[in-house]
């Protein structure tokens, strides 16, 4: 990476992720796929920078990464403490309450980022989303064929829910306070007769609860985390309509 050439390439990346000319995943063909090259220029833009002091007075951070800036310009809101990473893609209309957002994500128009909410690092935010307080996105980096959380058009994602290790919210989703998902989370779609089960994916336009399974252990039976689907976002024209509807019907603490 000592090359005059490959470090201008790694940097040629990060530009136009910064700007939102490229981005870690995107849909092709009807679905989402991983651009692994992407993400390697991510893993090796560290390697190539050197630390330095970053002063916006009274504060001071030290770094290799400088912070994304311009915001006005990028017609984005940023409440004091919100930071976003230079490498990081910040669409028109997003605003980010005091919050954090990582090199290579990519947050879409018109999006909420609410207070103290951390999008990591190449992790995907789709339009109109809201996150609430405290939302933690995990980021992913390693190994690079690894999918990135991604969050389609329209999810509200409820205060303290945790989203991590490449799972998939659908289209207007609609997921209540402290939900927790990894890739093997159990996801049980309880609305039915049935229990239909999913993994690491949210379908479109459903409502989530945290709830639990029980689990046999050498040492007992022990209850662990599940997520539970109760129900469907109603389809309509009116999202704000939408959204309120499915909150008060299923009695959802956001």
């Amino acid at each position: 990476m000592k090359s005059s050439e490959v470090q201008s390439a790694i940097e040629d990346v990060i530009a136009k992720l910064d700007v939102g000319e490229l981005r870690v995943a995107s849909i092709q063909n009807g679905s989402w796929m991983v651009h692994e090259w992407i993400k390697k220029a991510v893993l090796m833009y560290f390697p190539i920078k050197g630390m330095n002091t970053i002063r916006l007075e009274p504060f001071e951070f030290y770094d290799k990464i400088p912070l994304k800036t311009g915001f006005e310009k990028l017609g984005v809101r940023v409440v004091p403490h919100a930071l976003a990473r230079y490498g990081a893609y910040v669409a028109p209309g997003v605003v980010m309450m005091p919050s954090y957002v990582n090199i290579g994500a990519y947050v879409d128009s018109n999006t909420m980022v609410d207070t103290w909410a951390t999008v990591g690092s190449c992790a995907q935010v789709g339009k109109n989303v809201h996150l609430s307080g405290g939302v933690g996105i995990g980021g992913v980096l390693e190994p690079v064929q690894a999918s990135p959380v991604i969050i389609e058009d329209g999810a509200f994602i409820g205060s303290r829910c945790i989203l991590v290790e490449g799972v998939k919210i659908g289209k207007e989703a609609v997921l209540g306070a402290n939900v927790t998902l990894t890739s093997t989370s159990k996801i049980i779609d309880v609305s039915g007769e049935e229990p239909v089960e999913f993994k690491g994916e949210i379908p479109e336009r459903s409502v989530v609860i945290p709830g639990g399974i029980t689990k046999k252990f050498p040492a007992g039976e022990y209850q662990v985390p599940a997520a539970l689907i109760i129900g469907k976002r109603k389809e309509s024209t009116d999202l704000k309509t939408s959204l309120n509807d499915a909150l008060r019907d299923n009695s959802i603490v956001v």
